[in-house]
């Protein structure tokens, strides 16, 4: 049992340092990972063109989902991780980011076959890449221009 004798507190308060580079770089992640897997996606579905013949006419698709989904399940992760940041730009980066990736891929996901009938697989490809990635750049571009700073926090240790 605990009693008066003790001549320190129970928690002791640490504080971590959070640069500015780790600012910066967080508030980049998101779009930087969104745009990483468009790009390998829309690669994926060329190289599946060039590959397929008529009997393999699925193979496009078939390559170049599979970076796209593992992203969209692990951007969840990277997007919570983010929301919890204690600097608010990044936070404001980060949500934007999510906001802007999850609404396109769900347009897509929802329009794309009906789309595919009038403009082809390969305009669902362009009008993909074209709505994420010019947007995405000049958010990656904008945080580069901000001024972060260095933030200090306390982080609670338990003995």
């Amino acid at each position: 049992m605990r009693g008066s004798f003790w001549h320190f507190p129970l928690t002791m308060a640490e504080k971590h340092l959070i640069t500015a580079a780790a600012c910066l770089r967080s508030a980049r992640l998101f779009n930087y990972l969104a745009v990483a897997t468009t790009v390998l996606s829309a690669s994926l579905f060329t190289l599946g063109h060039f590959m397929a013949d008529k009997k393999m006419a699925f193979l496009p698709m078939a390559m170049s989902l599979p970076p796209i989904m593992i992203w969209l399940a692990a951007s969840i992760f990277v997007y919570a991780a983010i929301a919890h940041h204690p600097n608010l730009r990044v936070r404001h980066f980060n949500k934007w980011a999510g906001y802007r990736y999850y609404a396109i891929v769900g347009f897509m996901t929802i329009m794309a076959n009906d789309l595919a009938h009038a403009i082809g697989w390969d305009g669902i490809w362009m009008l993909f890449i074209g709505a994420l990635i010019p947007w995405a750049g000049y958010d990656i571009w904008r945080a580069g221009r901000e001024p972060w700073n260095d933030i200090e926090i306390e982080a609670q240790a338990h003995d």
